[in-house]
């Protein structure tokens, strides 16, 4: 629970101390009446600023020795100490409280924004926040800042933005934040359950209280209390659900379906919709009253073609992910992930993770390049990548193909193209006559198909156009004319 700071005054003149505090007093603050020697123990946790009117010596000594409070200089006498940063003003006799809630204001602005604050008041369970919530962009950091500002409260947080930008994962952060914390969080995708079922899956149902109840049975809220309740896709949830959900934030309290006995709802409700609500007012399809209850706090995720800055820290954590998850990885070339950062992603960090378990299963452990994506990922030119063999490699590889199948020497020995006994002669063989003979009918063959040309042959023979070349060479294999 943040604390209110005091605003502490230092005034000699009974009149002008009390106009003062009738004014501070009529703004809302907290006002506190010091002697000039109690000024430099005042901690900055606990003054807001001091109002340093008659009575305070020398406000330029005093505002150089207390840099971390802001002063207010509300005395003729002082105007030369506002040189001094933290010294505010001049208030003259003639204020009104629109001139001090405006140096107030800037008071307040000076301890929220003092340099090492943030480090000092960083939340405990930042660094959680930080793995759930990745992003490093001015975003996401707005968001994850959100989040710690609204959790500490239990006010009605609403969680818009498109599909697969990851809002239940800021309501569970939400949730993990809070005092809540150590309470249930429960989960209720309201576009998933059909209408006439969700009032019991919400308040549960006493025994009998339609066919097939057979029991009592618990709701999501009943199993949520002490904890947090998150409604995903309030935007599909039917209007007569609306008015009873409506009935439950505003009372706190419900009943089951078929039962008398109202239960209190000690639940934090957290919501999320990927749709526009306010034109669902506007259309008659969504509560203008509900929408405003729920909307006490909003947070809207970015989409991820938003934050294209984030893909790349984005990509890496997943796929750490999924190394320590499932003991396989990828890992990306430069031009991959160039290619990928000129991606619009609309199914957003959803469809991100889907890409990177895709490249895992399709490339375990190995370097993705361009032409290892998916076609409409692609999206800078590249070329696949040709290898060259030894040729030695290369024939090995075809006899073995050509020995290893038994189909295909059926189909040889059909089309007449080898004329080779696979029975080894008493008197033996010249093995490599014999391979000669087999590889020259083969290429014969291949150019007859492809019509003489050398190319398609070669892609029939699976081998490259210039050894095919080479071996017509070899063989002195060339059309007739």
């Amino acid at each position: 629970m943040v604390k209110t700071r005091t605003v502490y005054l230092v005034e000699q003149h009974p009149a002008r101390r009390q106009h003062f505090e009738t004014v501070l007093t009529f703004i809302g603050e907290s006002v506190k009446v010091v002697e000039p020697e109690q000024l430099l123990s005042l901690s900055p946790a606990e003054a807001l600023c001091v109002i340093a009117g008659t009575g305070v010596d020398n406000l330029r000594d005093l505002a150089s020795n207390a840099p971390h409070l802001p002063f207010i200089c509300a005395a003729s006498e002082h105007e030369s100490a506002l040189e001094k940063a933290n010294v505010l003003g001049p208030l003259d006799d003639s204020f009104d409280y629109s001139s001090l809630s405006n140096l107030l204001h800037y008071c307040q602005a000076y301890h929220q924004q003092m340099p090492g604050r943030k480090a000092n008041k960083q939340h405990p369970k930042r660094s959680h926040l930080e793995q759930t919530l990745i992003g490093q962009g001015r975003a996401m950091k707005h968001v994850r800042q959100l989040i710690e500002q609204v959790a500490g409260t239990d006010a009605n947080v609403l969680i818009l933005g498109e599909s697969g930008t990851g809002k239940e994962v800021v309501a569970r952060g939400v949730h993990d934040l809070s005092e809540r914390h150590k309470g249930p969080f429960v989960p209720v995708n309201c576009g998933a359950i059909p209408g006439d079922l969700l009032e019991s899956e919400l308040f549960g149902h006493e025994k009998g209280a339609f066919t097939g109840a057979i029991g009592a049975r618990k709701g999501r809220f009943e199993l949520a209390q002490g904890g947090t309740l998150f409604l995903d896709e309030i935007g599909d949830m039917p209007m007569p659900m609306q008015v009873k959900l409506l009935r439950v934030l505003q009372e706190r309290t419900f009943e089951r379906v078929g039962g008398s006995k109202s239960i209190a709802a000690d639940v934090r409700v957290v919501a999320a919709t990927h749709r526009e609500l306010e034109q669902m007012i506007i259309d008659g399809k969504f509560r203008e009253d509900l929408y405003y209850r729920l909307n006490v706090f909003p947070i809207e995720m970015p989409a991820l073609r938003e934050r294209q800055e984030d893909v790349p820290l984005l990509m890496q954590e997943l796929t750490q992910r999924f190394k320590k998850e499932r003991g396989v990885g990828v890992r990306f070339t430069e031009r991959a992930l160039e290619s990928l950062s000129y991606h619009r992603w609309p199914g957003n960090v959803r469809e991100l993770t889907n890409l990177i378990e895709r490249l895992t299963i399709m490339h375990p452990d190995s370097l993705v390049d361009v032409s290892d994506l998916p076609p409409k990922y692609q999206h800078i030119d590249h070329s696949s990548p040709t290898p060259d063999y030894p040729e030695e490699m290369l024939e090995r590889e075809a006899l073995n193909a050509i020995f290893s199948d038994s189909e295909d020497d059926e189909e040889l020995e059909e089309s007449g193209a080898s004329s080779v006994d696979s029975e080894l002669p008493d008197d033996g063989v010249n093995l490599k006559d014999m391979l000669s003979e087999i590889e020259t009918g083969m290429i014969a063959q291949a150019l007859e198909k492809s019509d003489w040309v050398v190319a398609k042959a070669a892609d029939l023979l699976s081998m490259r156009r210039t050894t095919l070349v080479e071996k017509m060479k070899k063989y002195g294999i060339q059309k007739d004319d």
